[in-house]
């Protein structure tokens, strides 16, 4: 069971008050993209083993989205943080290459 802070109302919960909203930090392409763009936002993801950023809203609280950092292999969370950021928090970064040499994830390692 995932235990998630929610950075919005600052509520520790297990991952049943949660919901998960898929891949963090997707590039959206919009009207002018060229349609092999617009498949890949589509229907490109990643799903690595390992450090994956994702999408959470808090169902069962505040009701915002939030980002958070977590290993799809062992359930480790790293962190959460805002929705409106638009790439990860350094210290959280850090935080992983400490924990996970070598780790990379898109443009993010």
């Amino acid at each position: 069971m995932l235990i998630l802070t929610c950075p919005c109302c600052g509520v520790t919960a297990e991952e049943t008050e949660f919901h998960g909203g898929g891949e963090a930090h997707l590039k959206r392409e919009g009207p002018g993209s060229d349609d092999a763009a617009f498949e890949g936002y589509l229907f490109h993801r990643e799903n690595p083993r390992g450090v994956h950023f994702e999408r959470w809203r808090h169902v069962y609280g505040c009701g915002k989205w939030f980002h958070a950092a977590r290993d799809t292999g062992t359930l480790e969370v790293f962190g959460t943080y805002s929705a409106q950021t638009t790439e990860p928090p350094a210290d959280l970064l850090e935080k992983i290459r400490e924990r996970r040499p070598g780790w990379s994830w898109r443009e993010f390692s």
